[in-house]
This record gives structure tokens, C-alpha cells and sequence, in this order.
């Protein structure tokens, strides 16, 4: 499936009318600074659908984005290492469980960026757990490897996959776009 038009509807720090409208929620997480917005960017062909800054932790709240006027793409706030207040850094970090696991919404899927450099954080590791605890419908995606050497890719790929305890992770670059079409398919397709 192709994206043809992609807008931003609000943002949200908690319940909201929006959770209710039946559409279909594939949600974005991740650490700060993984590239949530840009992979989100790559998949509508945006530059700049989904802002990003230059520093770690500009998404605060829980933004939407109508995709084909059909399905909401939905950007959680980044998680880790943000400069924000530690109460700051609580309350992001409450939102997301919040959003995740009480707020009774349905997810199509939840998508995952690890960084493929870094591999996950115990952030990571801890919400993958709760994930597959709840038997939501998972997509593990591991950012930024266009920053790795092409021969180094398939031993990342198997560390990787050890790590997590996945054995399909998308390998992405939201700069080359590289693993575009397959994630895609995942979110709109397969499971």
C-alpha cells in the first residue's frame, strides 16, 4: 500500500475523543533520538510531516498523523535520554504506559526503532517484554543502518536478533529508505 496523503490531526498528553474514532492506530516508539520522526517522514514521503529537532526529546505528547484518511500513524514521545527535568522525564515515560496499556485503544500494530548501531535500550528490552506479554501485534525496526558497513549487516542483524529475541527485524535507513516497501507491507499487510 502506498501512502497518498499524510496530515497531522493534534497532539495529546492523555484521554481524548480521538482514541474513540474508530480509526485503526499504528504506533511509533522508541527512544530518543532513534528516528521515530524520521522513519515516519520516510514512509509518508514528507520531509517535514513530523518535526524533529536537534536535540533528543522534542515530541512531548502523543501526536497523530491521518494517513490515507483511513489510518492514524501515532508518534509516542521518545523515552531515555532527553533533557528534560527528571519530572519531566516520569511523566513522559507515564504517558506512554498509559497510552500503551490502560487506555483501552487497539492497536494495528506497534512499531518498534531500535537503533541498529546501539541495539536496545533496557527500556527497550522492558517495553518489547510488556508487549509480547499483552500479545500486541509487534514490528521490531532497526534504525540507521546506513551507518553501518554493508559486510557488518547480517552479524548486526544476528546480535540484534539475540538481543531482542526476535527473529524478524526490519533492517532500516530513514535516510536511503532502505527497508521502506517491506515495512510497509508489515503495517498494512502482514503481520
Amino acid at each position: 500500500m502506498e501512502i497518498k496523503t499524510s496530515k497531522f490531526v493534534k497532539g495529546i498528553i492523555g484521554t481524548d475523543k480521538i482514541l474513540e474514532d474508530g480509526k485503526p492506530q499504528i504506533v511509533f516508539i522508541g527512544r530518543s533520538n532513534v528516528g521515530k520522526s524520521s522513519v515516519i517522514n520516510s514512509l509518508a514521503k514528507r520531509n517535514n510531516l513530523v518535526k524533529s529537532g536537534s536535540r533528543p526529546g522534542k515530541t512531548q505528547q502523543i501526536n497523530f498523523f491521518l494517513i490515507n484518511e483511513k489510518v492514524y500513524f501515532v508518534d509516542l514521545p521518545g523515552y531515555g535520554f532527553i533533557t528534560a527535568s527528571l519530572e519531566r522525564k516520569e511523566k513522559i515515560r507515564k504517558m506512554i504506559l498509559w497510552y500503551l496499556f490502560y487506555s483501552e485503544v487497539k492497536f494495528k500494530k506497534v512499531v518498534l526503532i531500535i537503533d541498529a548501531l546501539t541495539g536496545p535500550s533496557e527500556f527497550d528490552k522492558e517495553i518489547l517484554g510488556l508487549l509480547n506479554k499483552n500479545e500486541y501485534p509487534i514490528i521490531l525496526v532497526a534504525n540507521k543502518i546506513d551507518k553501518l558497513k554493508k559486510n557488518k549487516l547480517t552479524g548486526r542483524l544476528k546480535v540484534l536478533q539475540e538481543e531482542t529475541g526476535h527473529n524478524e527485524i526490519i533492517l532500516y535507513s530513514a535516510k536511503t529508505k532502505k527497508g521502506r516497501d517491506e515495512l510497509l507491507a508489515k503495517i498494512f499487510i502482514g503481520r
